[in-house]
């Protein structure tokens, strides 16, 4: 197992948009991916899931990725985080 903890950077957080970015991102990987905010978590697929995770803008969140390509799909996902969702 991989785990990152990355801050969100755009003010508005894990509204629809970035969770949807999020979740269709990791959904092009194979392994297992979750997204942890304080003492709640996600499978970081589901768009949904993410957003009822209440991410503001400023939190930090930790992405767990295992499988096959947990490497690749951790920095891939903590660069789009990084990134602001390009926002």
């Amino acid at each position: 197992m991989l785990r990152r903890t990355v801050a969100i950077r755009n003010r508005t957080g894990f509204h629809a948009r970035p969770a949807g970015l999020f979740a269709e991102a990791a959904s092009t990987y194979q392994c297992a991916i979750t997204v942890k905010n304080r003492n709640k978590s996600s499978d970081g697929k589901s768009v949904l899931g993410l957003m009822l995770l209440g991410v503001t803008g400023g939190a930090e969140i930790t992405i767990e990725a295992e499988g096959s390509d947990e490497i690749e799909a951790v920095e891939a996902l903590a660069a789009l985080v990084g990134a602001g969702f390009g926002e």
